[in-house]
């Protein structure tokens, strides 16, 4: 009944209020008239090499995905400080099909979560008629940093089909140097889309998300969270979270910048969760930007330290919503916190030269619980950008399973950290 009211009170008012204003200024066709598209394209093509087997014991067959994902958005021009977006997301096979989406029933083959299908992506009104403050409701991206290192929620936009939610968002930015969000989620639509049952299905929400971050230091930013996460269909990841970070970049000279960042989350069981959490995440982070004037345009080199902790079984730091692909390694063995936690040392290296960008990482994996090896991961990355609109790239990961006693009987001789996977990608991308 609550989110009954919520849906009425936010979203059936907000309309009802705007058509009657619209029809009395005789003004909502310029709304639409006034209004602006947006379109994206993006192919695909994966290739995965995984060394899991079967029930039966027979090894997965190399999968192979060429896809296509299009994006065609359009916003409204401000109406009495009310605009609406909707934006519909496309996913198609274009060629080879050989994977295993998690729904497509292909499970001879390795996995790659582009499910094939049409949905709404956006689909929310926005209201601006407040000083400083945005309030959206319906369908929209919910997230916090830069993308795509969303640590704890975020779009997936690795992925062909991005996370959305269907919330209630408010940002006020009424004091100086200070950002103010809330979230309420009552839905979260999934990558694996709407076909995906069990495991893979929606979340059916009643959380909120709260962050602060204030960026008036002279030195960085910091940034202060709440995230209280209830799902009624899957209760072991009903957490909420508390953390702070601080973040930020410090010129040297001309050419040089240090780069730092610390953080620090606990989190815990939260409302209907069957199961006991009680985990901490720590990150360290120092590196160093240089910009020349030379072939070579810049060059980023960092060191990170993350420790998402973990006490066996299902006592360990998750973050669901996260876009996860962007940390522990492009291969994604780590997408879902192992019941022994993580401990990651990983190394960046990103340079730009001429029009390309090129970006190599090296993670150490390791487990918080006991303190064994999973393995190593070698991450690559070369793309290019040109005359704003197109984007051209390959992609490599490589993760190498230390298949140490330990290892093997903590998390199975068949589980994905205790396995080798390549994966390959080549992609290129129109937006407009």
């Amino acid at each position: 009944m609550k989110r009954i009211n919520v849906i009425y009170f936010f979203i059936v008012i907000p309309i009802k209020t705007w058509v009657g204003v619209a029809a009395a200024d005789d003004n909502p066709i310029s709304a639409v008239r006034d209004g602006t598209f947006d379109l994206n394209l993006r192919y695909r093509y994966e290739h995965v090499d995984d060394n899991l087997r079967r029930a039966n014991g027979a090894r997965l067959r190399e999968a192979n995905a060429s896809t296509l994902r299009t994006a065609l958005g359009f916003t409204t021009a401000p109406l009495h400080d009310f605009s609406a977006r909707l934006l519909f997301e496309n996913v198609t096979e274009i060629g080879a099909d050989d994977y295993n989406d998690g729904s497509n029933g292909k499970t001879q083959f390795a996995t790659v979560v582009e499910p094939v299908e049409t949905e709404i992506d956006e689909a929310y009104i926005k209201y601006a008629g407040l000083a400083k403050t945005e309030v959206k409701a319906g369908r929209q991206y919910v997230t916090y940093r830069k993308a795509p290192f969303h640590r704890f929620a975020g779009t997936i936009l690795w992925r062909q089909n991005w996370q959305t939610q269907d919330a209630l968002t408010l940002e006020n930015t009424s004091l100086p140097h200070t950002k103010l969000s809330y979230a309420y989620i009552w839905n979260v639509n999934r990558i694996f889309g709407e076909d995906a049952r069990g495991a893979l299905a929606n979340f059916d929400s009643n959380s909120h998300l709260i962050n602060a971050q204030y960026s008036g230091l002279p030195f960085g930013k910091v940034e202060a969270y709440a995230y209280l996460l209830d799902f009624d269909n899957a209760r072991p990841f009903s957490t909420a979270t508390y953390g702070v970070r601080f973040g930020g970049k410090h010129q040297l000279n001309e050419t040089a910048s240090a780069l730092y960042a610390a953080e620090y989350a606990h989190q815990s069981d939260f409302d209907n969760n069957p199961n006991k959490v009680d985990a901490g995440y720590f990150l360290g982070e120092f590196g160093a930007a240089f910009k020349f004037r030379s072939f070579i345009k810049s060059l980023t080199l960092k060191f990170d330290y993350e420790l998402l902790e973990g006490d066996g079984g299902a006592d360990r730091f998750v973050t669901i919503l996260g876009t996860n692909h962007a940390f522990q390694g492009w291969a994604d063995r780590f997408l879902v916190t192992p019941g022994d936690g993580i401990e990651d040392f990983y190394f960046t290296l990103a340079a730009t030269f001429w029009k390309a960008k090129l970006v190599a990482v090296y993670h150490d994996l390791n487990s918080d619980n006991h303190a064994y090896d999973y393995g190593e991961e070698i991450d690559l990355l070369v793309s290019t950008t040109f005359k704003k609109h197109y984007t051209f790239g390959l992609k490599f990961s490589a993760y190498n399973a230390d298949r140490n006693a330990e290892n093997l009987a903590n998390n199975g001789v068949n589980a994905g950290v205790t396995r080798d996977v390549n994966k390959y990608w080549a992609f290129a991308q129109i937006k407009f």
